[in-house]
């Protein structure tokens, strides 16, 4: 486990703008105008009903031409970001605006590499193309973020969903990362208790595996530290009261910082399961992450007890009176109550299809073949063995899903 001491040259990146607070989507225009004059702008289609023609407006008043692809899935397909460069490609677009969460950015992410590079998108995955496998810079891509969770504004990494193997792979590279960040909270008070919860729990996700990551160090500790402090204060206030606009400031800040700290120190085995996991289940990104995050964190707690402490402390489960490994152990128990408060499990008869259990075994294999070829649990403090890993899965479908779908 690092001492957070750094000793080597090390990279942060994040993007080189970021425009925080209440109206700061108003200054999209600015932003976009100065990169290029032909405007890609991605969205869901829920996402651009709602925001959609503002952010238009927005660009179009500032003299940008808008191209708008408006198809954008939950966890992007190879097909999806095919779609939309083949769009780019034909209107001769020359930045790209992503208006969302990590889907939408994701999907941007990957038409810029399509744009900038020769080659399928598969064929950047780091399982073929290694870390860093993109060799030139993504055009200019400006995320307005809505949701308060992904990070992915901050971040070298894309993950994308193969239809054909139902399976998602992994992009990670410095020349993927976003130019600039919008973060305006007014964004995110319409979203639904159910992606409140997604969304806040993937932020602690990605703070928690950035914190206890073997590649950790000081300057990510110190992301990923104050985004979990923002979560225990804010991410319960934002569920319980979307009008909070605070609250949301708060939540949208934590997860910028825990992007951060993730895309600079990397996620774990919680991101390498999640991943199998949401395709097999068809479950959104931060539920699974919220689904697996416990028993990951019990899991692991030997190997980093003073991590796992004071993330126990952060959360307010554990004191400095609590020794250390008294209060590594409350770690798990503070994300289980977390998870119970927002209700996490309740959301799978709407955002899942949880398999028999048989079937669920069946695929058990695969999904664990596809979390250690993905490379993340090698950053775990505690490094799982195959087995480790399917009694994790099969821990999960009996203590969590099973009783949610009786």
């Amino acid at each position: 486990m690092t001492d957070g001491a750094i000793r080597e040259p090390r990279l942060v990146v994040s993007p080189s703008k970021t425009v925080l607070g209440p109206g700061a989507v108003e200054e999209i225009g600015t932003y976009a105008g100065s990169y290029g004059t032909t405007a890609l702008l991605l969205a869901s289609e829920q996402v651009y009903d709602v925001h959609g023609e503002t952010v238009r407006t927005l660009l179009e008043e500032s003299g940008l031409d808008v191209v708008v692809y408006d198809q954008v899935r939950p966890d992007p397909t190879v097909t999806n970001i095919e779609s939309a460069f083949d769009l780019w490609a034909a209107e001769g677009c020359d930045v790209i605006v992503t208006l969302g969460g990590g889907s939408s950015i994701d999907t941007g992410k990957g038409v810029g590499i399509l744009a900038a590079n020769d080659g399928a998108i598969r064929e950047f995955g780091v399982d073929r193309a290694g870390y860093e496998g993109v060799p030139n810079p993504t055009p200019p891509l400006v995320a307005i973020n809505t949701t308060a969770g992904t990070g992915s504004e901050t971040t070298r990494s894309v993950v994308v969903s193969d239809e054909s193997t139902s399976t998602k792979f992994l992009i990670v590279s410095r020349n993927v990362v976003p130019d600039v960040a919008i973060e305006d909270p007014e964004l995110v008070s319409s979203l639904p208790q159910s992606h409140t919860a997604f969304t806040g729990i993937d932020a602690l996700t990605h703070a928690i595996e950035a914190y206890t990551s073997v590649k950790s160090h000081s300057v990510t500790d110190d992301f990923a530290e104050n985004a979990i402090r923002r979560i225990a204060d804010a991410f319960l206030r934002s569920w319980a009261n979307g009008d909070d606009i605070d609250a949301r400031m708060e939540m949208m800040i934590a997860q910028l910082q825990a992007g951060q700290a993730f895309g600079n120190s990397s996620v774990a085995l919680v991101h390498g399961m999640a991943r199998p996991f949401g395709a097999q289940l068809h479950v959104p990104h931060g539920l699974a992450n919220g689904l697996i995050l416990p028993y990951v964190v019990d899991f692991s707690t030997i190997a980093a007890p003073e991590k796992y402490a004071n993330v126990a402390r952060m959360l307010g489960a554990a004191d400095e009176s609590d020794g250390t490994r008294d209060a590594a152990e409350k770690a798990s128990e503070a994300i289980f109550r977390l998870c119970e408060d927002v209700k996490l499990t309740s959301y799978l008869a709407d955002y899942g299809e949880v398999p028999p259990r048989d079937e669920y075994l069946d695929a058990v294999g695969k999904m664990t073949q596809d979390a250690i070829d993905s490379g993340s649990p090698d950053n775990n403090p505690r490094k799982p063995t195959r087995e480790e890993i399917e009694d994790l899965f099969v821990e999960i479908y009996d203590d969590a899903l099973a009783p949610a779908t009786r």
